[in-house]
């Protein structure tokens, strides 16, 4: 089973971010640039929490509040749940299913070192499993 470091290697590096103090537009208009469903709140190298776009849907379009005038830290998830690289993408997935997300932060040592979606892990066991019929239908074929 592949490990969240092994996801991490397959993807693009960089964390994308957004201060707590931005407004929740420029959080969602960098959502849209960047066609991701969230980002990290960081201070520094300090992660704060995670904004994503279930929050903007349920904290400021239903309340009708405003998106510019809004700040980032009054939307955001501040317990937040992360993952390690030495995690297996079953246990990410059962995190995922049992808390309702779909993106765990990965931290390393303190550090935020990455983010790994729902969408990331169906595809490491889709390909986990097709590695795994290929390899039982080489068996069973005796090649």
């Amino acid at each position: 089973m592949k490990l969240v470091q092994h996801l991490l290697d397959s993807k693009s590096h960089g964390i994308i971010s957004v201060a707590a103090n931005a407004s929740v537009f420029d959080a969602i208009k960098l959502m849209a640039e960047r066609t991701i469903g969230s980002l990290l709140v960081m201070d520094g190298d300090k992660l704060l929490g995670i904004v994503t776009e279930r929050d903007y849907a349920r904290k400021v379009i239903i309340k009708g509040r405003s998106s510019e005038s809004t700040q980032v830290s009054e939307i955001m998830t501040a317990d937040v749940c992360t993952a390690i690289p030495q995690d297996t993408v079953n246990n990410c997935m059962t995190i995922m299913s049992e808390r309702k997300i779909r993106h765990l932060p990965v931290v390393d040592d303190g550090t935020v070192i990455g983010m790994i979606s729902i969408g990331d892990l169906v595809q490491a066991i889709i390909t986990d499993q097709k590695e795994e019929i290929e390899h039982l239908e080489h068996y069973i074929s005796g090649q």
